[in-house]
């Protein structure tokens, strides 16, 4: 019995002591949880004077923000490059030259930039090149004004073949709303006195002409839009240059001013040129040595010379033209409607070529095939030319002044696989009676209705002239 009641005691005992431990214990962890909340305090204050630089504490608790990557002044790169940004003036008087390359050369180094040449500002350019290879998919938005020098003797001589030069750019776009006037009427009207003036003065005599737009080189080039007039020589040309559209754009000079063709293409394929209106004193439309895939639709054409292929072949060269496509196209007030020429002697083919649905009106020669070409009053015969086949005329109809067809061969290399189908012609009103087609050493098919009924004396087979049936 004494025994038992002594091992309680004992046992009570030692429940006792873990108990007086338990709370010494917890009595010290708190004590030094509250230390350190002091000495922690201090410390937190200085740390967060520090991150602001300028004194003030913050009361916010948690950790401190992450300070924000450095990007310099302009944290945002902008892709706008306006050239009054880079010291243009806009006043048509001053020389905005070296602006518009600065803005140019900025721009080029950024995916996606665009060159702005602002809207009611006039920009006087002197004759400049804007040079790629640049980063993909610049643009340069043309909603102002670009002028060029309109004083034919201060262009130097290196400067006569173009007054804006693109050379060797890639997915690249012209568009806006604005004006390129290339005021070439000083161009147009020199004299033969004159240039004998500006030559004593400049020492050279201008007999180049420049163009307005000129590409290099160039692929994926894109022209929309805009309004190019008044050009010294060609207003549009594309020289050496693969992948182009050009789209809803108008070129307007007068019918008197010389050799300014519309859109002059050379050594050039994949090209579509649709939805413009172009007039000038020459061709709408120049196709020249080296093009293949050439798509023209939907033109209206007028004051010029119509739809050109050549002249091709000068001087004994080679020259090969094919698969060119021309249709939807109006055609008024011209010289020629849709016109194939060649040179004397020269070398090469033009072949797959198709002419269709052309309204013409007041064309002094709507169909024309010329293989005895001479910009000259008398060229000297030769043997030799650039063949010429596969050459289809379907639907032409509309209004002539002088004569419906035109086919002139040459008479060493006759014209074969040619197709006349639907061919529809009336004399101008005023013009008086119908008039002859010419047809001379040409051969191929045609086919009803054909008018004027002279039609049908037009193409031989097999060197041998066939009569169709005239259709009233």
């Amino acid at each position: 019995m004494i025994m038992k009641r002594s091992r309680n005691l004992s046992l009570l005992v030692f429940v006792f002591f873990l108990v007086i431990v338990f709370v010494t214990f917890s009595v010290i962890s708190v004590e030094a949880r509250k230390n350190r909340i002091k000495k922690s305090k201090p410390h937190n204050k200085h740390h967060q004077k520090d991150k602001s630089g300028n004194g003030n504490t913050s009361n916010s608790p948690g950790p401190a923000t992450a300070p924000l990557p450095h990007y310099g002044s302009n944290p945002i790169q902008s892709t706008i490059f306006d050239v009054l940004s880079f010291g243009a003036k806009g006043d048509g008087a001053s020389d905005d030259s070296k602006a518009l390359v600065a803005a140019w050369k900025a721009a080029c180094k950024v995916n996606g930039a665009t060159v702005k040449i602002p809207s009611q500002f006039k920009f006087l350019i002197k004759p400049i090149t804007l040079q790629g290879p640049c980063m993909p998919s610049l643009v340069l938005q043309i909603d102002g004004t670009l002028l060029a020098n309109p004083k034919v003797g201060s262009w130097s001589k290196s400067s006569l073949f173009q007054w804006i030069n693109f050379k060797w750019v890639q997915n690249f776009t012209i568009q806006g709303t604005g004006v390129v006037d290339g005021q070439g009427y000083g161009w147009w009207s020199t004299s033969n006195q004159q240039m004998y003036h500006i030559q004593k003065k400049s020492k050279h005599i201008p007999y180049n002409k420049p163009t307005a737009l000129r590409f290099y080189s160039s692929n994926d080039v894109t022209v929309r839009d805009i309004k190019i007039t008044d050009s010294p020589q060609c207003h549009l040309k594309f020289d050496s240059s693969r992948g182009v559209k050009v789209d809803n754009i108008t070129i307007s000079s007068p019918e008197s001013s010389p050799n300014t063709d519309g859109i002059h293409l050379q050594n050039t394929q994949d090209v579509e040129i649709h939805n413009s209106n172009i007039g000038s004193g020459d061709d709408c439309v120049s196709i020249q040595t080296g093009c293949s895939n050439i798509h023209i639709h939907h033109i209206n054409c007028g004051p010029g010379h119509g739809i050109s292929i050549g002249g091709l072949g000068k001087d004994k060269t080679i020259a090969c033209v094919s698969n060119i496509i021309v249709e939807d196209i109006s055609i008024q007030n011209s010289l020629t409607g849709v016109r194939i020429k060649t040179w004397q002697g020269g070398i090469g083919s033009v072949k797959n070529v198709s002419f269709s649905n052309i309204q013409v009106s007041d064309v002094k020669v709507p169909i024309m095939i010329d293989q005895h070409y001479c910009d000259k009053n008398l060229c000297k015969n030769q043997t030799g030319a650039v063949g010429i086949s596969g050459v289809k005329y379907d639907r032409i109809i509309g209004t002539y002044s002088v004569q419906p067809i035109h086919l002139a061969c040459s008479n060493e290399i006759p014209c074969t696989d040619v197709d006349l189908i639907d061919i529809q012609l009336k004399p101008s009103t005023g013009f008086g009676g119908f008039h002859q087609a010419l047809c001379w050493n040409s051969y191929g098919k045609s086919q009803a209705p054909l008018l004027p009924s002279s039609i049908d004396y037009c193409l031989g087979k097999n060197g041998v002239p066939v009569k169709r049936n005239q259709v009233t």
